[in-house]
């Protein structure tokens, strides 16, 4: 098949381009990722249909707004952009995958000049509920918009023109469910992780202190207040807290026990996993953390809310017991989570992976060829 896939950035979708590469379709990918960097995710250059000389004062454009503080704006001007000019670059094809928020015109315009079937890449939730969610946060910045109206308006129109929405996980599909969007046109589909990065561990030594390691931006859409608030509780007992990664709208703790670290190259985090007891995330909504199974493949028993894809992940596991799941903003839940998986953590020994027979299904090799079998059945 002909395959034309639209993105403004890297995101997951270089892997996807790759994958469908693999399993032998014609693949076009549009993007502002230039050749050097889509060759680096060992996509061939044959698929790269770089925009940059299109859209270079755009984006020249959005980075000086983004450094005026005027993200949303800035945002909203690229990724409008990036849809005009695709809807006029996007050559003849049978499908059409694009990135939501971008998409919309040039859905439009490949479906009526190819008859192309269209797919819509969705990550998070329902945009609204997404939306409710972010906007309940207490402590959120009065009068602040997380998602602004734009998007709103831009993913609706999307979710209308798409023959199928992709979505990674069963809370992302119940949410669109809720909101009237018909099952027959979503397709849930976990995304996969490069496992070679992340081999198996060792067991800390014994005189380690009992760790928690938490990985990503420190937000409040990733409830790290809620995860300190669990883990505050657990702290009396010796329990350490490492963060590792940037620092967002949270403020990081004080307390004796707790360590952060800044953001590192992903291949890195592996020493990071090696030293730890237990992987936690305490996200408020998000579509699928990746990171859940870089621990898992390093051997750390998870403990995670109901809004990170864990729900899925645990699926794909020979021993369910690796993944312990705590409803969202529920701080007294994701501390008994956490102590369940300090326990069991404590009774492992030797070399550590729960991933086993789930590994195939959780690369990217895999993600690809469930891709590959929704997309020929839509012919």
């Amino acid at each position: 098949m002909r395959i034309a896939i639209l993105s403004a950035g890297r995101f997951h979708i270089c892997d996807l381009a790759r994958e469908l590469d693999a399993c032998g379709h014609d693949v076009a990918l549009y993007s502002l990722v230039p050749p050097w960097r889509t060759r680096s995710f060992g996509l061939p250059h044959r698929c790269n249909r770089w925009m940059g000389p299109y859209l270079a004062p755009a984006y020249a454009l959005y980075r000086v707004a983004r450094r005026a503080g005027v993200g949303s704006s800035a945002q909203r001007w690229l990724y409008g952009a990036v849809d005009r000019v695709a809807a006029r670059l996007v050559g003849a094809c049978d499908v059409l995958i694009g990135m939501s928020q971008m998409s919309a015109t040039s859905m439009l315009q490949v479906r009526r000049r190819f008859g192309a079937h269209i797919v819509l890449e969705r990550g998070s939730r329902h945009i609204v509920s997404q939306r409710e969610i972010l906007e309940s946060i207490p402590g959120r910045p009065a009068g602040s918009k997380p998602v602004p109206d734009w998007a709103v308006q831009r993913e609706l129109a999307e979710y209308q023109i798409a023959d199928v929405i992709t979505v990674p996980s069963r809370h992302v599909e119940r949410s669109f469910a809720e909101r009237g969007i018909a099952a027959q046109k979503l397709f849930r589909n976990p995304y996969g992780v490069d496992l070679a990065m992340f081999p198996a561990t060792t067991v800390p030594a014994t005189d380690t202190p009992p760790t928690i390691i938490t990985v990503g931006k420190w937000s409040l859409r990733k409830g790290c207040d809620v995860l300190v608030a669990a883990w505050r509780q657990l702290a009396r007992q010796g329990v350490r807290l490492l963060h590792v990664g940037a620092v967002g709208d949270a403020p990081l703790p004080s307390d004796a026990g707790f360590e952060h670290h800044d953001a590192v190259e992903q291949r890195e985090l592996t020493r990071y996993y090696s030293g730890a007891h237990v992987f936690a995330l305490a996200s408020r909504e998000e579509g699928l953390a990746l990171v859940q199974v870089q621990a898992l493949a390093s051997g750390l028993p998870v403990a995670a809310t109901d809004h990170t894809g864990a729900e899925d992940l645990r699926e794909c596991l020979d021993d369910p017991r690796a993944i312990a799941i705590a409803p969202a903003n529920d701080v007294t839940r994701l501390r008994d989570a956490l102590e369940a998986q300090l326990a069991y953590a404590h009774s492992l020994r030797g070399t550590r992976d729960f991933l086993r027979s789930g590994r195939e299904a959780l690369s990217w090799g895999g993600y690809g060829r469930r891709y590959d079998a929704m997309l020929r059945g839509l012919q």
